[in-house]
């Protein structure tokens, strides 16, 4: 069964946070997708990607790229799964993807700050629940370390 899982983000920023993420599924044998909501978004995480770290980056690619599906990280606007991923990224208060359970996991990245996104948050919530899933929710410590919460 696809597991979601929430991560609220409380004083670190998404791009700080993402590329360690991505690390871990990749880790783990996983494709990836990642959703956001502009092209423009796509667009500067596709830069971050290949400079976040000075000794290496994240072998990624966008759907604009001819050879999209080759890529382990898929970075998208669209829905669907060009690449195989195992594991789907949500940015920018995305909805869950009509085929949501083809996935082993969704990640819901939402920032705390903003109580928009976190009214998105909870919607996408209410809704995997609805549906079934199996949901956690995870939030960083004092010290910025993972905890699941719920």
């Amino acid at each position: 069964m696809t597991e979601i899982f929430f991560y609220h983000l409380q004083g670190q920023p998404l791009d700080r946070v993402l590329p360690t993420l991505l690390e871990r599924s990749l880790a783990r044998g996983w494709r990836i997708v990642v959703q956001a909501a502009s092209e423009e978004r796509v667009d500067a995480l596709d830069a971050h990607l290949w400079t976040y770290r000075d000794d290496g980056f994240l072998p990624h690619g966008t759907d604009r790229d001819a050879d999209a599906p080759a890529h382990p990280v898929l970075i998208t606007v669209q829905d669907g799964n060009r690449n195989g991923a195992h594991v789907r990224f949500l940015l920018d208060g995305a909805p869950l993807p009509p085929d949501t359970a083809s996935y082993q996991r969704i990640v819901v990245l939402f920032d705390g700050d903003d109580a928009d996104a976190v009214a998105q948050a909870r919607t996408r919530w209410s809704e995997a629940k609805t549906a079934g899933y199996e949901v956690t929710y995870w939030q960083p410590d004092e010290n910025g370390r993972w905890q699941r919460k719920g």
